[in-house]
């Protein structure tokens, strides 16, 4: 069985690599990739201590669905503002977008 803190080591370096996207990253489409793979993180970690701490119980694995779930749709909102943002604007750079009225 391959040690848990192997999970917990990759959580955490997805978590950071989108930690750090979302601080340097300008583009609204990159933020979005960002907040997305620190998601998976956090879904890793779910189930490896699901897996790890309590074989039969599926508490983990649920909460890692709600977490892909709630991911799905916060991509479907933020899509529609960034393309919003992307017609009025012609750009997607959140520095540009002080704003959201028009």
């Amino acid at each position: 069985m391959i040690p848990i803190e192997n999970f917990l080591v990759l959580s955490a370096l997805l978590f950071a690599i989108g930690f750090y996207g979302v601080l340097a990253r300008r583009s609204a489409i990159l933020i979005l990739m960002s907040v997305e793979i620190m998601l998976a993180g956090v879904a890793i970690n779910f189930i490896a201590f699901a897996s790890y701490l309590d074989h039969d119980a599926f508490s983990g694995l649920v909460f890692a669905l709600f977490v892909i779930t709630v991911a799905a749709a916060e991509v479907g909102l933020a899509l529609g503002v960034v393309l919003r943002l992307f017609r009025e604007r012609r750009t997607a750079n959140v520095d540009e977008a002080n704003s959201l009225k028009w």
